[in-house]
């Protein structure tokens, strides 16, 4: 998708050649050396040996030689040429494949260095793309969440932003709030005669679609967030359930310690791990009891915190120690769970207790559970109910994650943008409403339309783009 170069931004993007390692820094088997810049290509033509690259054409590799001043070969590398406009950063690029050798990448950038090029700035190569027209803002950004991707279900989000699916919607919105003030601006232009271009009823109706839609994005966000950092999985219930054990055998390593000494875990530990497509974060609180303990009624007070904040909650429940003990937990437990957080019951300990069933049995019948609430038996420690566990914990991820196609906002500046959006069109909404002369409600739907051009960069500050490129790796 090519965009309209953004300006003023063209104007910041000075003359000088750019050239960073795009590789991760270390030894490696290779490294990719990136320069970009109107004179890209005849810099590294003067430290290559081998076919002139200002005589190649765009979209060829090559191999040769890189050679110092004195002619010294410092490595055969593969050079790949790309000439602007058809290139990642709009204008020529060269990326030098060399051997992944510390010392022959530092050599490298000191040639380029000495014949004029400069070391590019923290995602100055992005910021060219952007402003040179290659991609939008929501693109830019995405190619950030896409490195730092940890997991399918957020690369697949990213990867779907960067293909431009988010931002089709937002210029589609864009077209349909310009058309409305425009209708609305020109009936001023006509208040003598009367005319009305579109009947007020037409136009609240499409406004409260798009405050619909623009809404239904802003909500995405609480889902894109846990996309990101991991759906978070609270493990709660009496001391000595089993809770730490469950962590550990969850994460695989001794993440907690774990003792037949109650009250063992004060703190809340935490750590995230990928179960199929989806990442968790799983949460070890305190054992809930009363306690005069200062240290150990503070990681308490964090553990009910921690229940509140689940989208899933694993009560841990002792099927060694007494039902009146699992309902005291559960009395702890069940006014903290929120109406969206899903629940699973474990009954532990069912290697050491053959009455482990029965217990549970029992205790169905002492307590109300939610209805959705998934009931387990087994051990902390078993593999096999581990196994059963985790398909039941990919399960529930996957019958929250949203459906192909559907765009799931991930990035708070986006949320931040799309809730100031809602509001503006809700209030042109009001204005149709009451009869407000319209180039007050204009007023509201172009408050609207600079939202979300914020979001796609044709409306932006130097600042801006400053704060967001800075985030982004040397060399991207």
């Amino acid at each position: 998708m090519q965009f309209s170069p953004m300006e003023p931004y063209t104007q910041m993007i000075n003359n000088d050649t750019i050239c960073a390692i795009s590789t991760p820094h270390g030894c490696g088997g290779i490294a990719v050396i990136r320069i970009s810049g109107p004179q890209a290509i005849e810099t590294v033509d003067k430290l290559w040996h081998g076919k002139s690259l200002e005589q190649s054409v765009s979209h060829t590799a090559h191999l040769g030689t890189i050679v110092d001043r004195d002619g010294n070969a410092i490595d055969e590398a593969v050079a790949t040429i790309f000439r602007g406009p058809r290139s990642f950063t709009g204008e020529d690029v060269v990326e030098l494949s060399v051997h992944g050798s510390i010392y022959i990448q530092k050599r490298v950038l000191e040639l380029l260095l000495d014949y004029g090029a400069r070391l590019a700035e923290a995602g100055e190569f992005t910021r060219r793309a952007f402003a040179n027209g290659r991609m939008d803002l929501i693109q830019a950004e995405s190619i950030a969440d896409i490195i730092a991707s940890r997991n399918e279900a957020s690369h697949r989000v990213a990867i779907s932003q960067m293909r431009g699916a988010f931002s089709s919607r937002i210029q589609d919105l864009h077209d349909r709030l310009l058309e409305m003030a425009s209708l609305l601006e020109l009936e001023l232009d006509f208040s003598e005669e009367d005319v009305e271009f579109a009947s007020r009823e037409k136009l609240i109706s499409l406004a409260e679609e798009i405050h619909r839609y623009v809404t239904h994005l802003a909500d995405s966000f609480s889902r894109g967030r846990v996309i990101k950092e991991g759906i978070p999985v609270t493990i709660a219930g009496e001391t000595n359930a089993g809770k730490s054990t469950l962590l550990n055998s969850l994460l695989g390593e001794d993440k907690a310690i774990v003792s037949d000494i109650r009250g063992t875990t004060r703190d809340s530990i935490e750590d995230t791990v990928e179960i199929g497509s989806h990442l968790f974060r799983f949460i070890d609180t305190a054992g809930l009891r009363d306690t005069s303990d200062p240290i150990e009624s503070i990681g308490i007070s964090r553990a009910i915190d921690n229940i509140a904040k689940a989208s899933i909650v694993i009560w841990m429940v002792d099927s060694t120690s007494t039902l009146s003990a699992a309902e005291e937990s559960w009395a702890r437990i069940s006014p903290k769970i929120q109406s969206h957080a899903r629940l699973i019951t474990f009954i532990n300990k069912a290697d050491i207790n053959r009455d482990a069933s029965a217990f549970m049995q029992t205790l169905g019948q002492a307590i109300t559970l939610p209805s959705d609430t998934i009931l387990l038996t087994g051990s902390a420690q078993s593999e096999t109910d581990i196994n059963a566990l985790q398909q039941h914990l990919s399960d529930i991820a996957t019958a929250t994650t949203a459906p192909d196609g559907e765009i799931t906002i991930t990035n708070i500046r986006h949320h931040q943008a799309l809730k100031a959006a809602a509001q503006s069109i809700s209030q042109a909404i009001q204005g149709l409403r009451t009869n407000l002369p319209g180039d007050l409600v204009a007023q509201d739907i172009r408050e609207t339309l600079h939202h979300l051009s914020t979001l796609t960069g044709s409306i932006t500050t130097p600042d801006l783009l400053t704060h967001i490129f800075s985030h982004f790796c040397i060399g991207k």
